[in-house]
């Protein structure tokens, strides 16, 4: 049977800010990212499963990605965790606002790193993580793939 790669993309905004910085980025500040998952694996073959056919479910791969990542990010701010905004973080947390305070500096990069391990691990294993690609901006992206891990 063959491998097809399957893609589902997805949108949230998040805002961060980049302990440490020498650029602009080091102030609070936010982005409409999208991110596209993509995943590899071989069609059902068994035409007695209501999934005959299909990789995984689009709607299945959705539940994922939303539960792990995008009701989580969406219209969260990101902080590294030892940034001299804490202060910030935690007044924003007093007022309910949601704050993700991250093991990690917030860029792209380590934002997809942090996604593809979460991804990852709620995959069924006949499902394997191929890509993922988070776009900052029009032009800005990080992409994380299996083959280079």
């Amino acid at each position: 049977m063959s491998n097809i790669r399957i893609t589902k993309q997805f949108s949230f905004e998040t805002g961060h800010a980049l302990y440490g910085y020498d650029g602009k980025c080091r102030n609070v500040h936010g982005h409409s990212y999208k991110l596209s998952v993509t995943v590899i694996g071989s069609p059902i073959a068994d035409n007695t499963n209501v999934k005959w056919g299909m990789v995984i479910d689009f709607g299945d791969l959705k539940k994922i990605v939303k539960e792990e990542i995008v009701d989580v990010y969406d219209h969260a701010t990101v902080f590294n965790k030892n940034t001299p905004h804490i202060e910030l973080a935690n007044e924003l947390m007093q007022r309910g606002h949601s704050v993700i305070l991250a093991d990690y500096q917030p860029t792209s990069e380590n934002m997809v790193i942090d996604f593809a391990a979460k991804i990852k691990a709620r995959l069924p294993e006949n499902i394997s993580l191929h890509s993922l690609k988070l776009q900052e901006t029009d032009s800005s992206f990080a992409e994380w793939y299996a083959a280079d891990n």
